[in-house]
């Protein structure tokens, strides 16, 4: 069984789970009030677990399947080995979601009314360290807008930023942005070589 079906069922069942058990999912999520002032840091964590609807959970695992399909296999290329691109792959979601919300954890800690939860941080490292590795590869938006992943990773950076200044959405923009962020960076750490892989690919790419 993939990483990637490992994760999915992860998601979808402590989700489920926590749904049942309102206590169990407000411990569950990222409350960086609780966390400054209990040392609750296992949210930063368990928070990339949990979601606040199906359709909250559906697009996340969605995307992380095709995504994570996608950084599985080229882990594991690059790494030579399965096991050490397992744990690569796994520590992309993992840092990546605690990179997220670390920016959320000090702009929030002293309101102790916010919380956030959703595996969004992890999931959109994954999805623009596959776009590095593969910037010119089409990415369909409904299936139907189909532009290279480079030109909708910039879109969406650039969304993303613009709405982590806007007060009145109930997302976290903020995690989106600095997980997309992270998830470049990280793919630069494990292979080198992508900067100029990234540069080349861009600048042979034509409409």
């Amino acid at each position: 069984m993939s990483l990637t079906i490992i994760l999915i069922i992860l998601n979808v069942g402590i989700s489920y789970y926590a749904w049942q058990k309102p206590d169990v999912l407000n411990k569950m999520m990222m409350q960086p009030y609780m966390v400054q002032k209990q040392n609750q840091w296992y949210r930063f964590v368990s928070s990339a677990f949990v979601h606040g609807s199906w359709t909250h959970l559906f697009f996340n695992m969605f995307t992380l399947f095709f995504f994570g399909s996608n950084i599985d296999r080229i882990f594991r290329q690059i790494l030579g080995d399965a096991t050490l691109g397992a744990i690569a792959y796994f520590g992309l979601f993992i840092l990546g979601a605690i990179v997220a919300d670390i920016p959320t954890y000090f702009k929030q800690k002293n309101n102790y009314h916010y919380r956030s939860l959703g595996a969004s941080g992890g999931v959109a490292a994954i999805i623009f360290a596959s776009i590095f590795y593969m910037p010119t590869n089409d990415i369909c938006l409904y299936g139907v807008l189909c532009f290279p992943g480079f030109i909708w990773g910039a879109v969406y950076l650039i969304y993303t930023q613009y709405q982590t200044n806007n007060i009145d959405s109930n997302i976290n923009h903020s995690a989106h942005l600095y997980g997309a962020l992270f998830g470049i960076v990280y793919a630069i750490a494990i292979w080198p070589s992508s900067i100029s892989n990234f540069i080349r690919e861009i600048a042979s790419w034509s409409f």
